[in-house]
């Protein structure tokens, strides 16, 4: 993928009228972070999430994670000022932006709303930071940005 071309979402397809670019994969989103310079991660989860579960390392590729929270905990409201928030972060609304959350719902939601917004380049990273359940209901153990052994730190 070159700076300019959109990651092709061949692993999960193309959103079509969703309201946002797409839905992509960790490794997708992660080849797309580290191949193009104007790209950015927006990890939308809490802080709490922050905290105690874990953030991705962009470290390797010189690169930083935005955080700004979607929901805000613990009522878990939508935040209010989170367009402005990307927009002080990301001025550039041609560059990708990549979504992060736990299992991406909470990425989507913010996807569509940065597309609203202008963003040309919004993709939902749907297998999220945790991803699903497993037989015995933990999360990080079956896909995601985690189980997927992508670069991480815990707080």
């Amino acid at each position: 993928m070159s700076e300019t071309s959109a990651p092709e979402n061949t692993a999960l397809g193309q959103a079509g009228g969703a309201g946002y670019a797409g839905d992509v994969d960790v490794a997708t989103a992660w080849e797309g972070v580290k191949s193009s310079a104007n790209a950015l991660l927006v990890d939308v989860r809490t802080q709490a999430e922050w905290n105690f579960v874990g953030i991705p390392d962009l470290s390797s590729v010189d690169k930083k994670p935005v955080f700004i929270e979607w929901q805000v905990f613990p009522a878990m409201d939508v935040n209010g000022s989170f367009v402005d928030a990307v927009t002080a972060a990301a001025p550039d609304k041609s560059a990708p932006i990549y979504l992060l959350c736990r299992s991406g719902a909470r990425s989507k939601s913010a996807a569509i709303a940065l597309t609203q917004a202008g963003y040309a380049e919004c993709y939902n990273i749907s297998q999220g930071f945790e991803g699903r359940h497993d037989a015995e209901q933990h999360r990080g153990s079956t896909d995601g940005w985690k189980a997927r052994g992508l670069p991480w730190v815990q707080g």
